[in-house]
């Protein structure tokens, strides 16, 4: 049975950062939209910031086509996103009724450290207000969602 690692954690937990050091992901459908964002800008010559509001919808789509795709050919699924609330998380599994549903589970950071690390993104800003709803947000998941497994990453 394919599995869905469902990523989850704010902006700057280390999400894409680990998924780029395990190294048995190069197997799996690494799913973003975040990723067709900063496609985006570069194409333009812009920043993500530049591009955002006028290509997230696209960038979702193609995500979402992404997804659809990774599951007619069986193949594993990193979803790399936020997903902090269990509302979010429950709709983008839904579809996937054959697959078995890991969730990945960032540790928040400082805001020290998380200072730190968003101002390593250029032209990628995250206002305070935002991440301070976010984290306020954060809905730890849990088996009752369809998680087979809980892994939490520090």
């Amino acid at each position: 049975m394919p599995r869905v690692y469902m990523l989850i954690g704010v902006p700057g937990s280390g999400k894409s950062t680990w998924t780029a050091s395990q190294p048995w992901t190069k197997d799996c459908a690494i799913v973003s939209s975040d990723r067709y964002i900063d496609e985006e800008a570069e194409r333009q010559g812009k920043t993500y910031n530049e591009v955002f509001a006028d290509y997230i919808k696209v960038a979702t789509k193609l995500m979402e086509n992404h997804v659809l795709v990774a599951q007619a050919n069986g193949r594993d699924i990193v979803w790399d996103q936020t997903n902090t609330s269990a509302r979010s998380r429950k709709a983008k599994l839904a579809p996937l009724t054959n697959y078995e549903k890991v969730a990945v589970v960032f540790h928040t950071p400082t805001a020290e450290e998380l200072s730190r690390r968003l101002n390593s993104r250029p032209g990628k800003v995250i206002p305070a207000h935002v991440m301070e709803k976010m984290i306020a947000g954060l809905e730890l998941p849990t088996e009752e969602e369809g998680f087979t497994e809980i892994l939490y990453v520090d």
